[in-house]
């Protein structure tokens, strides 16, 4: 086998339509796991990952959480860039007078003001329970321990998304990745991170024997075109953007007709 580490992006990338893993992407994963370390890279919380982990027997394996905001070699944390308390606070208050949810992340803690259709939503999605806690409780929490956040994750109408956007693009832009993942959802991490970022990390720390040669890559979306140029195979689903597909090495199957499980044939021989 070439290829020595597998990176891949989780929702729209891995999982298949009904947000699982395809039988033939778990097949593939465990033929070449021994062989090939397999790393999730996701926007997610480290708890939102690690049963996906376990399913293909990888739980032992690095994980890129928060885009790159947090890195994870078991219990030991490689890498940790938050969001700062008072660009928190800023978020926090545009959703003043809306329908914004916003939910708050840091490492495995979920802090959510409402179990409303975004909280319920989410909760199903990621197969992850959130804490129930008022906005102000929380960033009281978070002043008092000093503490910021890995993710800010806002979700909401459209119309006043779009807004918040701007906003935050006018005021904040120079200290955030502010990401519109959908028209309703507004992901917000510091400008520091990425998922390239975070690979450099293990490559650096971990797999000090390895480069960017040795990685395959997986991704659909704009967060995913750092790593996917950067690895020595870049590959997209068949349902990335069209921006993404043109910075890749290859295009494989779309997430749905499980891509990935079908380009580690391809790329890894039997």
């Amino acid at each position: 086998m070439s290829f020595k580490l597998l990176c891949t992006d989780i929702d729209g990338t891995l999982l298949n339509a009904d947000r699982e893993l395809a039988p033939e992407t778990i097949a593939e994963f465990k033929r070449i796991k021994d062989e090939c370390d397999i790393i999730l890279a996701s926007s997610r919380m480290p708890q939102a990952m690690t049963h996906l982990q376990a399913e293909v027997g990888i739980r032992q394996s690095p994980l890129i959480a928060y885009n790159g905001g947090l890195v994870l070699d078991g219990d030991t944390i490689l890498s940790s860039t938050e969001v700062g308390f008072n660009e928190v606070k800023k978020i926090a208050e545009l959703s003043t007078n809306t329908e914004i949810h916003v939910s708050i992340y840091n490492n495995d803690e979920w802090f959510v003001p409402a179990m409303d259709y975004w909280a319920n939503r989410e909760a199903n999605n990621t197969k992850v329970t959130p804490k129930l806690q008022s906005l102000e409780d929380t960033l009281a929490l978070y002043e008092q321990t000093n503490k910021g956040a890995h993710k800010v994750m806002c979700m909401g109408p459209a119309e006043e998304i779009a807004v918040m956007y701007d906003e935050l693009i006018a005021t904040l832009n120079d200290d955030l990745h502010v990401y519109k993942s959908k028209d309703t959802y507004l992901e917000i991490a510091s400008k520091k991170i990425s998922k390239k970022s975070a690979i450099a990390t293990l490559l650096e720390h971990k797999y000090r024997k390895l480069n960017w040669g040795d990685v395959i890559a997986f991704g659909d979306n704009y967060n995913d075109m750092e790593m996917l140029e950067a690895a020595g195979m870049g590959v997209a689903v068949g349902n990335a953007r069209d921006e993404v597909k043109a910075v890749v090495n290859d295009v494989t199957a779309t997430n749905k007709e499980h891509g990935v499980a079908l380009s580690i044939i391809k790329h890894f021989s039997k």
